[in-house]
């Protein structure tokens, strides 16, 4: 890989991992207008580890308050703290999983290409906005339901879907069932980190059992690339949310679905 594609492919991922516009779409409409040559597993499995440590060590004292209280929860047998919100991370990733075990290699097969990425940026934007725009937005996220806490579980698995994007749809069903604009992104990045975690270890897994050659700077670069950006990206978007709200978002992805709709078909 060319110094090039490795630093545009790692700032991308980190950046768009966590904005409500889809990291997959990107990281497979770049090579493709580019002319690069796909990135291969090691580098995708680098970056991913790159955008891991960053939400971790963003959220860092939340989750470490987290495991605290779970684990205090399970001795106790009843909700200590912010143990609830440790459960709700634990449940909400388990249709994702399901998902991504049974679907995954269907998705993958046919639902990668370029028209497929821009109907899904279109529409889930535009279910986005309307989220956005119609949500009471008067509700934490330690103030959700059991109820909720499925709902935006379940919701989360369409993301396996490329153009769907992983935050964006598990904002956008938070902002529905009420939640307020920070509440809906803190809870969308902290579930965003069993989720990378399973993808990185599903993806070391394929890496392992292909027995690629290993470029260690590429792979180097790309976590180092990706962390920075993705720590800058979480803290900018929670920082500028609730004066910028979800439609520049959604803008850009109706602009981008416009475009590749007029590329591609």
């Amino acid at each position: 890989m060319e110094i090039i594609q490795i630093v545009a492919l790692a700032l991308l991922q980190g950046l768009t991992e966590f904005l409500p516009i889809s990291s997959s779409a990107h990281l497979i409409l770049l090579p493709i207008i580019a002319g690069w040559e796909d990135q291969g597993l090691a580098f995708d499995v680098a970056v991913h580890v790159g955008t891991l440590a960053a939400v971790i060590f963003y959220f860092r004292a939340t989750i470490r308050q987290l495991i605290a209280d779970w684990f205090r929860s399970l001795q106790q047998r009843q909700t200590v703290g912010e143990s609830k919100l440790a459960w709700a991370v634990i449940l909400g990733t388990i249709p994702v999983g399901l998902a991504g075990l049974f679907l995954g290699d269907f998705i993958e097969l046919f639902l990668r290409s370029p028209l497929v990425i821009a109907a899904t940026t279109i529409i889930f934007g535009l279910l986005l906005g309307f989220a956005d725009w119609q949500g009471k937005r008067d509700r934490t996220e330690q103030q959700m339901s059991w109820k909720d806490i499925l709902i935006i579980g379940v919701v989360q698995a369409l993301a396996l879907i490329p153009g769907t994007s992983r935050s964006g749809v598990t904002m956008t069903a938070a902002l529905m069932l009420g939640l307020t604009r920070e509440a809906a992104a803190r809870f969308s990045f902290l579930l965003s980190i069993p989720v990378i975690f399973l993808a990185g270890s599903l993806e070391t897994i394929k890496l392992i059992e292909a027995d690629q050659a290993t470029d260690w700077f590429a792979l180097t670069a790309g976590a180092i690339f990706s962390a920075i950006s993705a720590y800058l990206c979480i803290f900018l978007f929670l920082k500028l949310l609730e004066r910028i709200g979800m439609w520049p978002f959604v803008i850009y992805r109706l602009a981008l679905g416009g475009i590749l709709l007029f590329i591609f078909s």
